[in-house]
């Protein structure tokens, strides 16, 4: 008899307890972004603090590949790996709109080929900031990422470089 008043009363405990971690867990997502640091790219971003906004990080893998007619008979085909890397910091009052802030690096390996040789490898990296607004909703769902991006490396500046995300957050 005694078991079964304490299973009802033993599930219920776990249920709040699981409940409670769950509320407890730092904010991540998943989005595909196009333009910004990684050109087109599937990225994850989470938070370093169990909470929805603060310092976090986002690594990602992108790329695309584009072939063209060299109007003679031959095509040269062109294919880019990108790899974002960075820290960003959320401000906002709400827990579902932010200011977002943020610095990192983005790795570029790009291959092109034509029909009869290989003109070789490109492999470098740029810098990258981010000034942008991130809506999120507070419980998981549907997030929108707007920013400029200005891009620097050696030699260049691209002040107003600017993407788009579109992605869920969990």
């Amino acid at each position: 008899m005694l078991r079964k008043s304490v299973l009802p009363m033993f599930a219920f405990v776990l249920t709040l307890l699981t409940s409670t971690v769950n509320a407890q867990e730092a904010a991540k997502s998943v989005y595909f972004e196009l333009g910004g640091p990684g050109l087109a790219s599937v990225n994850y971003d989470m938070r370093f603090q169990k909470t929805e906004g603060g310092l976090g990080f986002r690594a990602g893998i992108g790329g695309f590949a584009v072939r063209y007619d060299n109007y003679n008979g031959t095509y040269d085909r062109t294919s880019i790996l990108t790899v974002p890397l960075g820290l960003n910091y959320l401000l906002g009052k709400d827990d579902r709109h932010f200011f977002e802030l943020g610095a990192g690096v983005t790795y570029v390996n790009s291959k092109k080929r034509s029909d009869f040789y290989d003109n070789g490898n490109f492999n470098n990296s740029f810098g990258h900031l981010t000034f942008g607004y991130r809506m999120q909703p507070k419980n998981g769902g549907f997030t929108f990422r707007a920013a400029i991006n200005p891009v620097f490396g050696k030699g260049f500046f691209i002040p107003y470089y600017a993407g788009v995300s579109f992605g869920y957050k969990f």
